[in-house]
């Protein structure tokens, strides 16, 4: 039967099941950009930002696919979060202008406003790099506009954009030489992927195979940003299972009135007893993150199936009165509202003193939807406000918001936590916005920026050999140390951070590291650099261990 028009109640189904995709698979994607730096966030993001679109649709009472396209396009646009998001939701924004006023869409009108989503996305991204998401819309869009010149189904055009995404996605680590390196396809491209065949299957009605199933070696990263991403969404008040409780379950052992283990069943039984779900097994090992009100009664299940092993239990109202700016609501109306994205409490004290008057709690694996900046520059009550990111993955939701508030907005495009701090050194409260723009981002290339975390596996990068278990070094964006000893990782990375200018060496020890590993730091380099001045700082912040600018 040939398929010729998409009904409003068709384009439903396609992101109910698009959405539903997306979400089933999203860790999945997540496990594509962990290599080797534990931040992995990119099924997270995407998640969120479809859906958000999916939402505004629900919610819309029309039967007019353009304007259920605009409503996705909208929801989208305001829920996006990190580049993949973003640049998502400009896929969406093109189509939304593509099918403006249509009340179906016919086979050539479903493959041009795939083609003008492309279009909308290359614009929107300042220098586009194929071999990413990018190139995976921009195929399947080419094939999509060649199959709508043979045939009038709008099923077999989805089906093209299907099969040209895929065959892109495949070839994304020849473009890109990093995603050959690690041995994996684009994480954003792979995203996208799944809502096209989200898409057709809402359109046809069939099912697809989609069921992939991380390794136990990526689940404490899994663990982590999904338990920071929720913990980032909610108020205090609003959590309603407030024990972060996670298990690993040995089932080899033999154990007294031991029952047959069935993962289905498993998560099935555990999805009762809270929300922030995950579960996995390799037939020997089952490990499990959940959110509940009841710790005691995941442990008494999991220990039904095996032995029990690594406990963990945190009390998120307690963790997240640390995390989330808590003086929001009780803060002063301020007139020039500076924003500054960052985690950890010793970093948000350091912004605050230097005039950042807003914060919103993000960063890696943690990064705010563009709604997120929105909101808090409505509550700041501004007439004016700047933006530091601090993060390349968040500049873009940054700029959206820009392009959608109603006051003037400035974005200093800070990549690190560091560029932020040393950004700030040149705002002027009496400057205008044009004038601290300019001030604040020609400070940007005065600071090198270091980081240290631990590599969740082996691989190699930039011919950095890398080990599981080792820290690296990672020098304005790239890994260029990797050392099995924290304190030697970083001294290390810091030399190569130094030249015959440098002057200050401003250290930021995280969660994971101490006091005392940041005094061992400097005493080292201070034997061998006596003209250089340190700065030892509790940034408190997750990931890194270390965050260290060279000025």
């Amino acid at each position: 039967m040939v398929l010729t028009v998409i009904e409003s109640q068709q384009f439903r189904d396609m992101v109910r099941v698009g959405t539903h995709r997306m979400g089933k698979n999203k860790e999945f994607v997540n496990n594509l950009n962990v290599f080797p730096v534990p931040d992995g966030d990119t099924g997270t993001n995407m998640n969120l930002t479809i859906e958000s679109g999916a939402k505004a649709v629900s919610e819309s009472q029309s039967n007019s696919v353009g304007e259920l396209v605009e409503a996705l396009a909208k929801g989208m646009l305001m829920g996006a979060r990190g580049n993949s998001g973003v640049i998502t939701s400009q896929l969406f924004r093109g189509m939304y202008k593509a099918t403006e006023g249509k009340e179906t869409l016919n086979a050539q009108e479903l493959a041009a406003a795939f083609s003008n989503g492309v279009k909308t996305a290359y614009k929107a991204v300042m220098k586009p790099v194929e071999g990413t998401i990018l190139t995976v819309a921009r195929v399947g869009a080419e094939d999509g506009e060649k199959k709508a010149k043979e045939t009038e189904d709008v099923a077999e055009v989805m089906q093209a954009i299907v099969e040209g995404a895929k065959r892109a996605l495949k070839t994304t680590p020849d473009l890109l030489p990093v995603l050959k390196e690690v041995g994996v396809v684009d994480s954003g491209g792979q995203g996208l992927l799944f809502i096209y065949e989200g898409f057709l299957e809402g359109l046809l009605g069939e099912n697809f195979s989609d069921n992939y199933q991380p390794d136990l070696e990526e689940m404490d990263q899994m663990m982590n940003a999904t338990h920071q991403q929720s913990q980032s969404q909610l108020s205090t008040k609003d959590i309603k299972n407030g024990y972060c409780t996670e298990i690993m379950v040995d089932l080899t052992k033999d154990i007294p009135g031991k029952k047959e283990f069935n993962l289905e069943e498993f998560r099935k039984h555990l999805s009762g007893l809270g929300d922030s779900l995950l579960a996995v097994s390799d037939d020997t090992i089952a490990k499990v993150h959940v959110h509940t009100e009841h710790p005691g009664e995941v442990f008494m299940y999991g220990a039904q199936f095996g032995q029990l092993g690594k406990i963990k239990i945190d009390n998120m109202r307690i963790q997240h009165e640390t995390i989330v700016d808590k003086a929001t609501e009780s803060q002063e109306k301020v007139d020039f509202a500076v924003v500054a994205v960052c985690s950890g409490n010793g970093i948000r004290k350091l912004f605050e003193s230097e005039g950042v008057n807003r914060i919103i709690s993000g960063g890696q694996t943690m990064n705010p939807s563009t709604q997120d900046i929105i909101d808090t520059i409505k509550k700041s009550g501004a007439s004016k406000a700047i933006i530091l990111p601090n993060n390349g993955n968040i500049i873009m939701a940054a700029k959206q918001a820009a392009e959608v508030c109603d006051i003037p907005i400035g974005i200093v495009p800070t990549k690190t936590i560091s560029q932020g701090l040393t950004a700030m050194l040149s705002f002027d409260p009496d400057a205008t916005i044009d004038e601290n723009v300019e001030a604040m981002s020609g400070e940007l290339d005065m600071v090198k920026s270091g980081e240290v975390t631990k590599a969740i596996r082996d691989t190699t990068i930039n011919d950095v050999e890398i080990h599981k278990d080792d820290f690296m070094g990672i020098i304005d964006g790239d890994i260029e140390v990797d050392k099995p000893d924290l304190v030697d990782a970083t001294c290390a990375m810091i030399e190569k951070m130094l030249d015959e200018d440098s002057e200050i060496v401003t250290i930021m020890f995280g969660r994971d590291a101490s006091q005392a590993d940041a005094e061992k730091v400097r005493d080292r380099l201070a034997d061998n650099y006596e003209d250089l001045e340190f700065e030892i700082h509790n940034g408190g912040q997750p990931v890194y261990s270390f965050l260290v600018s060279v000025e």
